[in-house]
Parts: C-alpha cells; structure tokens; sequence
C-alpha cells in the first residue's frame, strides 16, 4: 500500500470511528472507551507523535538554513530570495483575504440570526508593533530554540550561514559537518512519516470522538463558505500563480503535495509538518536547499492564507450575526490589518483568534463574537494548515524558478 493510501485510510478511520464513538455517546460501555482509549491511549500515542515532530521542527530550520545560506553565491542573491518570498506571501495573503471577504458577502453566512451579544470571549492580547520587531531579533539563540521562537531562529541561522557564506573555502569544514547533519535530520523523518499513518489515525479519532461530525450542521453556512473558498484559494489562486510566474504544471505541483497536505491537514500544524514540507519541495519538486531551507521557515512562520481567509469570513459572518453593516473602508482596514498582523502575531500561540480579535477590534465589531465560530474552528483549522502548507511549497517552487535553482526534470518526474 502507498504512503498516501496509508494516510488517507488512517483518516477515514479516525473520522469514522470517532465520529460513531460520539454518536454513541450516552451508552455505559462508550464511557469506558472514551475513557481508557480517547483520554488515554489514543490521546497519548497522538501527542507522542506530535511531539516527534516538534522535536525535528528547531534543529531542521536551524541546519537547513544554514546548509541553505552557506551555499548561496552571495549576499544580493539572498536579499533577492528573501524579498521575492516576503513579497509573495503577503500578496497571497492579501489576496486570500480579499477574496474571502468578497465571497463571503455574496453569500450572506450569518444573515438572519440577529445575535445581541449573549456571547462571551476574552480575546488575548496581542503584542505591540514596537514588541514584535523587537522580538525578531533573539537574544538569546539558545533561548530562542528553547522556546521554538521561529522568527528569532530564522534570524539566528541566517546570520550564522551568512558568516560561513564569507568565510569562503576556511568555512568548508564547518558546511560539510551541517551537510551531514542534515542527512541524519532527514533520516529521523523518515522514522517518523514511516508511523505517521498510526499517528494520524489517533489524532483524527480523538478529534471526531469530542466533538462529532454533528458540530457542522449547528453552523452549515459558515463551514461551506469558509470551507469553499479555502479550497479555491488552494487549486485556482496557486495554480494561477504557477502558471504565470513559473510556467509549472499545478497538476504536477499538487499531484506531488498530496501526501504532505494530508499530512498538514491530520496534524493542524503547519510546524509539526514541517520536516515533511521540506523533504517533499526538495525530492520531489526539485527546488534547491538554498530556496527551501528559506523559504520554508519562513512561509510556515509569516504565511498564513487559510488564517487570512477565515479572518475573512468570520468577519463577515460575526458582522452579519450581530446585524452590523461594514464600509468600504472598513472591509479595506480588515485586509491591512489582516495581512500586517499575519507578521506581527506570527510567534504567538493561538495565533489565528489573536489575528480575528484585532481585525474585528479595528473596524468596531463585537470581539465576543468568536465564541460563536469557536466550536468549529478546530475541524476548519486542519483545512486551514493543508492550505498555508501548499502555499509554503508554492512560493518556495517559485523563487527556485527565478533564481535558477528548480532542477525541473525532478519537478516533472512521475
């Protein structure tokens, strides 16, 4: 059997018998199975398996970036891969905004339910703009590792490939020790995609077995929207993309995401996949290390279009509950603010509800409407993750296009 047929069997599995285990609910023998297996044995053997790959996520970026920067030509070449990135991930961001706002309205998720605020939530706090260029620079870089602060991290390793880059042939020691590192690291992930499918199956069903597939019709409209346009923002925005500005296949580019995004989706963790985004663009799509040890990192960090999108809509659909109409200006403000803060809360647990806070905070909309989209957002966010991850891969296959660093007959390789 396939790895991709593994997974998607693991899926099936953990949805289906979760979702029966809840429907269940209610009959004695169900409590001891959702005692002793979903809070015990399949809850532990899920967080051992997320824990697994958070343990690969820091020293992966750190030696990646690294290998990745030590083998760069030079330094204009690296500022013209990180501009083209950061340029990239905030125009899709932007777009996946824009166009979740627009679609949304058209279709009207929260109209008629005339919601006078009997909801609660406390939004946590998100840092200011002074607090978050602060916090991009570690320091402490063993701190900085410590706490999985990815942005400082990113810095930490550019600048210590930077410093290899110029030490020219001395430095050729130091590189082919991070060289091998590198290989051990992918050997440890192939340990870990080799149990995955048992993995997944446990994180799947203890998801399904809380929350049933039930918790979707109490909010259809929103669930259909939210989960229509994320779909569209993967298969229409990156294939367009591809095609214009890399001339590749989004056919092929798919075809070769396909476990990884299944990966992201089981997970919700656009980190925990990680190490499998990364072996994938390089096997499989052929970019070089220099472009995906970077930009990599980076897009699992900054970019966030499935986050973009929900912001979107559950802006629209809060607005709509509580019978409020939004300006043109203020739809305007929720893009700025979305796509800004996408950097700005990049490092923040919880990130996507500290981003939906502050965008509803700045066009005057009832923050404790969140508590009314908060039952489903966990089984949206594993859309959410697969999106943000194929975009990592989308962009990273683009700069390696245009820095002459995709090796296509990889990319084209069935």
């Amino acid at each position: 059997m396939s790895f991709t047929a593994k997974i998607l069997l693991a899926m099936f599995l953990g949805i289906a018998l979760g979702s029966l285990l809840n429907s269940l609910q209610g009959f004695a023998f169900t409590t001891f199975i959702y005692d002793y297996l979903v809070l015990g044995l399949f809850d532990g053997l899920g967080q051992i398996f997320i824990n697994l790959l958070k343990l690969l996520v820091v020293p992966l970026v750190f030696v990646s970036l690294v290998c990745g920067v030590g083998q760069v030509k030079s330094g204009s070449q690296l500022g013209s891969i990180s501009l083209k990135a950061v340029s990239l991930y905030l125009l899709t961001t932007a777009f996946a905004i824009f166009s979740a706002l627009l679609i949304a309205s058209f279709f009207n998720p929260g109209k008629g339910m005339n919601i006078e605020g009997s909801n609660s939530f406390i939004a946590p706090a998100a840092p200011s703009l002074k607090e978050t260029f602060i916090n991009i620079f570690p320091s402490n870089p063993v701190s900085s590792m410590a706490e999985g602060n990815m942005l400082q991290i990113i810095v930490f390793a550019l600048l210590f490939g930077f410093g290899l880059l110029k030490l020219g042939d001395s430095g050729q020691k130091v590189r082919v020790f991070f060289d091998d590192l590198y290989k051990v690291i992918l050997e440890i992930v192939n340990v870990v995609i080799w149990i995955s499918p048992i993995g997944v199956f446990c994180l799947l069903f203890n998801i399904f077995a809380s929350l049933g597939i039930s918790i979707i019709l109490d909010l259809i409209n929103y669930f259909l929207v939210l989960s229509s346009i994320l779909i569209f923002h993967a298969f229409f925005t990156y294939s367009l993309l591809l095609i214009g500005l890399s001339n590749l296949s989004p056919i092929t580019f798919f075809s070769k995401m396909r476990e990884t995004m299944l990966f992201a989706f089981s997970t919700s963790s656009s980190s925990a996949t990680m190490p499998i985004t990364l072996k994938a663009v390089e096997e499989k799509l052929g970019v070089g290390k220099s472009i995906s040890s970077f930009c990599i990192p980076l897009g699992t960090t900054i970019n966030m279009d499935g986050t973009a999108i929900m912001q979107g809509v559950a802006t629209v659909f809060i607005a709509q509950a509580y019978s409020i109409d939004l300006t043109l200006v203020e739809y305007l403000m929720v893009i700025l603010t979305a796509t800004l803060a996408s950097i700005g809360t990049a490092g923040v647990p919880g990130v996507g509800l500290i981003m939906l806070a502050m965008v509803l905070q700045q066009v005057g909309l009832p923050v404790e409407g969140i508590a009314l989209i908060i039952g489903v957002d966990r089984l949206l966010d594993m859309l959410r993750t697969a999106v943000n991850v194929s975009g990592d891969a989308m962009v990273a296959c683009i700069v390696a296009k245009s820095e002459g660093q995709l090796d296509e007959s990889i990319f084209i390789e069935k």
